[in-house]
């Protein structure tokens, strides 16, 4: 009878269950032609960033994007506008009393809030069709800094791919493709200028 050498179970991969998918890493970056793209699993899309470009030293108001690599937390929709997307990331349903909380000082900054809400906040249930998804990026938020900055999201854009105050913004067409890819683990890194 034969021995076999002792396997090192410490060394093996995990074994593939059929269902699980490798955590992956989307990238937003300046384009040469002008603009930014966000590039995930092997194609690229235009995006919109922040008014006042992308920022090491985010501040509450600043209009800059966060540069970092931020995890997606969870994602919103409008159901009055839209079935829910397809997505492996915990999908909720907005309402008129969806908010955001982005009064530094206040005990829940950074965090969501139902309106009406005393302090200072955004509203997330919004005429135009911008905050119609949204996915949280988990910037600020692991512990939350007074006066770092808020409401940080991957957004709807505007046709005109116009800055945002702070987030990172796409088309509809798009967004639906990253909700299909996006699940725990998945991450945006945006570069630096």
């Amino acid at each position: 009878m034969a021995v076999l050498p002792a396997v090192e179970t410490d060394r093996l991969e995990p074994a593939c269950d059929g269902f699980s998918i490798a955590p992956m890493q989307w990238t937003v970056r300046a384009w040469p032609e002008g603009g930014h793209i966000l590039e995930a699993d092997g194609f690229a899309m235009r995006c919109a960033i922040g008014r006042s470009g992308v920022r090491a030293d985010k501040r509450e108001g600043d209009g800059a994007t966060p540069v970092g690599r931020w995890p997606l937390r969870e994602a919103f929709y409008r159901p009055d506008r839209m079935p829910q997307p397809e997505t492996r990331l915990k999908m909720t349903p907005l309402d008129p009393q969806a908010g955001w909380c982005d009064a530094p000082g206040d005990a829940n900054y950074n965090r969501p809030v139902r309106l009406p809400y005393p302090a200072s906040h955004e509203e997330l249930w919004r005429a135009d069709t911008i905050y119609d998804v949204i996915v949280v990026m988990g910037y600020n938020d692991d512990p939350v800094v007074d006066g770092k900055g808020s409401a940080i999201f991957l957004h709807l854009s505007r046709s005109d791919y116009s800055p945002t105050a702070g987030c990172v913004a796409v088309q509809l067409e798009d967004m639906m493709k990253l909700l299909a890819l996006a699940g725990p683990g998945t991450e945006i890194l945006v570069e630096g200028a």
